[in-house]
């Protein structure tokens, strides 16, 4: 074998170490020895490993095109038990007296598969759902079948939620309001009251502890959710006055969302125990911890306390709570609560894959340069190509601030007019080529200046993704949140372009340029070449949370296609549900045209160029044929 093939060798474990899948897929995505990216389902015997791209296969063979958002039910039933294995055999630790009963935040995945399978699958472990608004809250109650579950209702409340929750409870279904104002109460009691109802009641405590992260402002003392030490004592007061302290029996504090960071959730539990401690002093029943969400999900597969990913273990988050709060109570001699915690995003983020084929790549091309400029070529042409051919280890630094320097010279004279477009393209061209010879040496450096560091990073083709960042992975436009991205297939060819991901809106936003990497940041990812006739596949993972639910009609592009599959009772995949993604016609009805009205004002528009005589007739029919026929296509690009 020759150096040049020993250096070019690759295979599928080197994909695996570059990709990183091992350290951010969980146990549930692996990459097989035919280099494409499998996902683990769980399976009673241990898991199966199916082909993604088989599953994608399996999509189009049925009718659908990409980009596609794949669910796998077993995923999500799988993280759900584990959360609450961990709690159990932490429980079973520490002696705890209490038990752990979870609920999930309907406002991370509000999509009506999740909370239906959520509730079956929960069942087993009376988790149950916590609601942030009126319309959640109506979801939650026509869900949860079982009575020892709860619904923990947050957010502000008007009348109807508040009546709603109440009567919730004369048909067994435990509603707890949580207060998050002080003028809630009153609301609250006078409610109770007309309809002849006993609340159960919680209160949010605005904690002092605050976590590091993109969410730190959930916590804290600017915090806008929660009661201050001194509300919490007026609401006390006004519950005694009514003589129903007894109505109160939850603590609810939330420090943020994706905690990066165990001592911080350590010392919020602790911070939040001696507010449980001095209430139940007050003579408030009590009896139910929540501890909120902030469970977070390794994004980056780094476990460090980086804002993608988190420095503990489930194991290690469930036992440092149980044991703090153990610890806690039995200072005091106080019955130890049962606990709740609001685990959204590391219940659902494995649960769903976006995938999209790349349309097209805009490469940095190096052409060749000629052996001599053309005659009567201006100075900074000549000094430019001097450059190029005269670049040395010994001068690198200074020639890179001259290539520059003619360059935007340059530049500036084809803007006044006084050179040619050749002559730009061809300065340009020079310039390219003086950056990658100075990419490929100092490679070899042991020192590299500041200023050549990020070359590589400038080096770059863009490959486009027939995707929308602001409709399926809006948190990676809106708060730089990282999600693991790679091709799905050809993983045992050694991919040698340096790529950044452009989604098909007309954005300068519409980029993936921020890639997980084990130590920093990637600022791109390699990529293969496309093939002819061939879809390249990518992959962008952990988007279960917030993506389905927040995402944007920028440029008018909506929902992609949807299939959830899972294992049937022999092992094989099933295809259990297919949602067509919008179509043109919806997202325009979405944003108030009406579509006989476009379609009116199009053909009147089409008849009028008919009687100008610049199409006929038969035209006019083919016009509006393929007009129509584009209403009722997909939003995004179709083969």
């Amino acid at each position: 074998m020759s150096a040049r093939e020993i250096l070019n060798k690759w295979n599928y474990n080197d994909a695996k170490n570059y990709y990183m899948i091992d350290a951010w897929g969980n146990g549930y995505f692996n990459i097989s020895e035919n280099g494409e990216v499998t996902v683990k389902l769980p399976w009673p015997d241990g898991t199966k490993e199916i082909s993604i791209l088989e599953i994608v296969n399996g999509v189009k063979d049925r009718g659908f095109s990409l980009p596609i958002l794949i669910r796998f039910r077993d995923i999500l039933n799988n993280s759900l038990s584990k959360i609450h294995q961990s709690f159990k055999k932490a429980i079973k630790e520490y002696d705890y007296k209490g038990v752990y009963k979870g609920v999930y935040p309907i406002k991370v995945n509000q999509q009506e598969e999740v909370i239906e399978q959520i509730t079956k699958a929960g069942e087993q472990f009376h988790h149950g759902l916590e609601a942030g608004s009126k319309a959640e809250l109506i979801a939650a109650l026509a869900y949860m079948h079982d009575p020892e579950a709860y619904i923990i209702c947050n957010g502000y409340k008007d009348q109807e939620f508040i009546d709603l929750a109440l009567y919730a409870l004369k048909i067994d279904i435990q509603a707890i309001l949580v207060i998050e104002r002080p003028g809630e109460l009153k609301l609250i009691l006078e409610r109770s009251e007309k309809l002849n109802i006993k609340p159960r009641i919680g209160i949010r405590v605005k904690l002092s502890s605050k976590a590091k992260g993109l969410w730190s402002d959930s916590g804290g003392d600017k915090s806008v959710f929660g009661l201050t030490t001194s509300q919490i004592v007026d609401l006390v007061e006004i519950l005694k006055q009514n003589k129903m302290l007894d109505c109160l029996e939850l603590l609810h504090y939330h420090i943020g969302s994706q905690i990066p960071n165990i001592s911080n959730i350590r010392s919020s539990v602790m911070e939040a125990c001696r507010y449980y401690v001095e209430l139940v002093k007050e003579g408030a029943k009590m009896g139910i911890l929540n501890i909120g969400g902030g469970l977070a999900v390794d994004y980056d597969g780094s476990k460090t306390d980086f804002e993608s990913s988190r420095n503990y273990s489930l194991n290690e988050y469930c036992s440092d709570i149980i044991e703090a709060i153990s610890s806690e109570m039995d200072e005091y001699k106080i019955e130890h609560p049962t606990i709740i915690s609001e685990s959204g995003r590391a219940t659902v983020a494995y649960y769903s894959v976006l995938l999209f084929n790349i349309l097209d790549v805009n490469r940095l091309e190096y052409k060749n340069i000629p052996e001599k400029l053309p005659p009567e070529s201006h100075e900074y042409l000549i000094n430019l190509f001097e450059v190029y051919n005269s670049l040395s280890i010994k001068n690198i630094q200074e020639y890179f601030h001259d290539a520059i320097y003619y360059l935007n010279e340059i530049r500036a004279l084809f803007q006044h007019g006084n050179i040619s477009l050749r002559e730009k393209a061809l300065s340009e061209n020079i310039f390219w080529q003086v950056i990658r010879k100075i990419e490929g040496e100092i490679k070899n450096f042991k020192y590299i200046p500041d200023e050549l560091q990020e070359l590589d990073e400038v080096l770059v083709d863009i490959y486009y993704g027939n995707f929308s960042v602001f409709q399926s992975l809006p948190d990676a436009w809106a708060i730089n949140q990282l999600f693991p991205i790679m091709p799905i297939h050809r993983l045992n060819e050694k991919p040698k372009n340096r790529a950044i991901i452009a989604d098909t809106t007309c954005d300068c936003d519409g980029k993936i340029i921020r890639f997980v990497d084990l130590k920093d940041i990637k600022k791109y990812i390699l990529l293969h070449d496309l093939k002819e006739d061939e879809d390249y596949i990518i992959g962008t993972f952990l988007v279960g949370a917030y993506q389905e639910t927040l995402g944007d009609l920028h440029n008018l592009f909506g929902d992609t296609n949807v299939f959830s599959v899972c294992l049937d009772e022999k092992g094989k995949l099933e295809y259990i549900k297919e949602l067509e993604g919008d179509s043109v016609i919806d997202i325009l009805t979405y944003v108030e045209y009406d579509p006989k009205k476009l379609i009116y004002n199009f053909r009147n528009i089409a008849e009028q160029a008919v009687k100008l005589d610049k199409i006929t007739p038969r035209e006019r029919k083919e016009i509006m044929s393929v007009y129509e026929e584009g209403l009722r296509g997909y939003t995004y690009f179709e083969k």
